[in-house]
């Protein structure tokens, strides 16, 4: 059995007179650890923290600023930005609540935790496991150097509801491209473990006033967002949602209080064009582990209990967390999931190149005024609803532009606050129907989806300025409207804005015709509808990984999605 995290902490000893980290440690033989901030960043649900605290006389909160990360190429100015508001909220109730503070440094982590373990004399490091592919590089590195160092090693599962290696031993070593299944199979793990509660204001030891241990050192501060090599955020912020654990917090307590709008919540009835948000929008919380997955999932499941014609996976808000743990569980066992070229599960379309289609996509210049509108919202603002993310992966791949679902994933794998490998990709080769959806007769139409819930063209207006002052009969395709009303109106088409970078109807049947092509001749090269995959070998989650929280036999907490209120098991979703 793969052992739980513990389930009570270790109160550290009262403080004794100052005196040097070796002198203290030696004397009581207690740890000096360091638990390194990654996902994860928060102190409620957080094993590998309180695993950290367990009998150690110092804890050092570390943050590493990895170069891997920090370019403005890969990651958007607003996700970056809420980063470092994330950060600032640890290390601001870390001061406050705990007498501690959080330690940030810059670096490569395989070279600056040799250094930190020397110079702090470590002999313990706990972190949050994580399933992306450059982490378990990381992270083998930081085993092996840790070993070497003599120092204990630690990593727990925390992200996501259940362990992925239990998934994968449950289901045989497969992975599975079907959400229907993929629920059935949560269902056999038993409840979803608890969270736990932030630790209690002694049990995280004070960064005592001893030699190289001073909480106002202004050494491993938080740097500023231009520090960092970008530009500053504009004042006031258009990024509406600002990041954090108590950010997250707050807005799920905030919706937790519409609970008859929890209850009947289906994603597809929301709208992706409303003047606010229209979901919660805490899935950037998620994505940087501000909110912990389980507390919200324990949350939902209390307001189900009390109404027991709730809406059910896979459109409910629960369904929407199954989700989540689909597409990460897919991530963790699927070979080259970011990619078509090697990727067992994805369909071989040969997309076409075609860099200026791209850059006016991009850019919100393809002369539909509704994708446009969404993909100017996604610069500005840093998050856009999920039906319109739809739209728009619909039109750049198979709909309308017949460009690979990876050039745009790398588009909003930079621009959205919640870029998170697992599920970027699986919603574009979803959307692209190279994966785990194969309806391609069924398109997105770009002007036809958006008046289904804005026919005055309010979001357009908004995102656009330059078409406000059209009337609704052409808001949508201003192309249509006659030159004198396009010069009444301050924009001509063609010269104060785009005209259509295609003929849209033509043009998705066309493509229709192509991805049939595609899939014949993936059925004659002798490929299958089945929906699992045998996982190759060396692509689960590291060996060496200790996890915690999710494990098969474990103590889990009464209560998951379910019919009616009653099941104590997962209700099946369909796709």
């Amino acid at each position: 059995a793969i052992p739980r995290p513990p389930g009570s902490f270790c109160r550290p000893l009262p403080p004794t007179r100052p005196g040097t980290r070796d002198n203290m440690a030696n004397a009581r033989g207690r740890s000096v650890a360091i638990h390194w901030f990654r996902k994860g960043l928060r102190l409620h649900d957080n094993p590998a923290l309180i695993e950290a605290c367990k009998g150690a006389l110092l804890v050092y909160p570390l943050f590493i600023l990895d170069p891997h990360f920090a370019k403005p190429e890969y990651v958007g100015a607003n996700r970056y930005n809420f980063l470092l508001e994330s950060l600032h909220d640890i290390d601001n109730t870390l001061r406050r609540k705990y007498n501690s503070r959080l330690f940030v440094v810059q670096g490569k982590p395989h070279e600056v935790l040799p250094r930190l373990f020397k110079e702090w004399k470590v002999n313990r490091i706990t972190f949050e496991s994580d399933t992306e592919p450059y982490a378990r590089t990381r992270d083998r590195q930081v085993h092996e150097i840790a070993k070497e160092a003599g120092v204990e090693c630690k990593s727990m599962i925390s992200h996501t509801l259940f362990d992925p290696e239990a998934i994968l031993c449950k289901n045989k070593g497969r992975s599975t491209t079907s959400y229907k299944a993929f629920v059935k199979l949560l269902g056999m793990l038993g409840d979803v473990p608890a969270p736990l509660e932030p630790p209690e204001c002694d049990q995280v030891p004070a960064m005592l006033d001893c030699e190289g241990v001073n909480v106002g050192d202004d050494t491993y501060r938080i740097p500023s967002l231009t520090e960092l090599g970008y530009p500053p955020i504009p004042d006031p912020n258009p990024c509406p949602f600002r990041g954090g654990e108590s950010a997250g917090l707050s807005r799920l307590q905030k919706h937790l209080k519409r609970k008859k709008w929890v209850a009947g919540f289906e994603k597809p009835k929301t709208s992706p064009n409303s003047g606010e948000a229209s979901t919660t929008v805490l899935s950037p919380y998620l994505k940087f582990g501000c909110l912990s997955v389980r507390k919200f999932h324990k949350e939902l499941i209390e307001i189900y209990n009390e109404f027991p014609n709730h809406s059910k996976p896979p459109t409910s808000l629960a369904g929407q967390l199954y989700w989540r743990e689909f597409y990460y569980y897919n991530s963790a066992v699927v070979p080259n999931y970011h990619k078509m070229e090697g990727n067992p599960i994805c369909r071989q379309i040969p997309w076409q190149e075609n860099k200026e289609m791209l850059k006016a996509w991009e850019e919100g210049k393809t002369g539909f005024p509704f994708v446009d509108a969404i993909m100017t919202q996604l610069r500005v603002q840093g998050w856009i609803h999920h039906l319109a993310r739809h739209m728009v992966a619909c039109f750049l791949t198979r709909g309308d532009l017949w460009i690979s679902w990876e050039q745009g994933a790398r588009v909003f794998d930079r621009l959205l606050l919640d870029a998170d490998y697992a599920l970027n990709n699986g919603n574009w080769m979803w959307l692209s129907c190279s994966c785990f959806f194969y309806q391609y007769f069924r398109c997105y139409s770009p002007v036809a989806f958006g008046k289904k819930t804005d026919k005055n063209g309010d979001y357009i207006r908004k995102w656009l300025p330059q078409l406000k002052k059209y009337p609704s009969k052409y808001i949508y395709e201003p192309w249509k409207a006659p030159l004198s009303v396009q010069k009444a109106c301050g924009c001509v088409i063609g010269k104060d804005y785009p005209s259509p970078i295609c003929d849209h109807t033509p043009t998705s049947k066309a493509n229709m015709g192509k991805m049939k092509a595609a899939y014949d001749a993936f059925k004659s090269s002798g490929g299958t509808t089945d929906t699992s995959t045998t996982v190759t070998p060396g692509s689960s989650p590291p060996p060496e990984t200790k996890t915690g929280g999710g494990a098969p036999g474990s103590k889990r907490r009464r209560g998951s999605a379910s019919n009616k209120g009653k099941s104590k098991k997962l209700k099946k979703g369909s796709c």
